[in-house]
């Protein structure tokens, strides 16, 4: 009986440790913060793309891009990025009517990472 009970643990042991070893996707951007400098609030929108890289083992995929306001719109391929390839989110500020500096978070939603992936641009707005 105590050899069928050793057995049954060792079974559901090596199954825990199976399963806390799955494959899983990473996120990885070669830049998070990106520096616009000084802009004219009257040259209109400006756009900076943020180069990802999935460091993981099985395909990326993001679910979700959210800019922190309005001022701030995110875009990005919809298709799943493979393993060690890259894609790219690009994110656009528009600085009519705010002037001053800025920084703007936006946050990645992937499987990649539990909870978000934040990107940042920031800068300073001149008349």
């Amino acid at each position: 009986m105590k050899r069928l009970v050793f057995v049954f643990m060792a079974i559901l042991l090596a199954a825990g440790v199976a399963s806390a070893q799955q494959k899983s996707a990473a996120i990885v951007a070669s830049e998070t913060t990106h520096d616009f400098g000084d802009i004219k609030e009257s040259a209109g929108p400006v756009s900076y793309t943020f180069k990802i890289k999935n460091e993981g083992e099985v395909p990326l995929v993001i679910t979700r891009v959210v800019a922190s306001c309005g001022c701030t719109t995110p875009a990005w391929s919809k298709e799943p990025i493979a393993p060690s390839k890259g894609g790219e989110i690009k994110v656009t500020f528009d600085p009519n009517g705010r002037p001053g500096p800025f920084t703007k978070p936006v946050s990645v939603y992937s499987n990649g990472k539990t909870g978000s992936y934040i990107l940042t641009i920031k800068g300073n707005v001149i008349q």
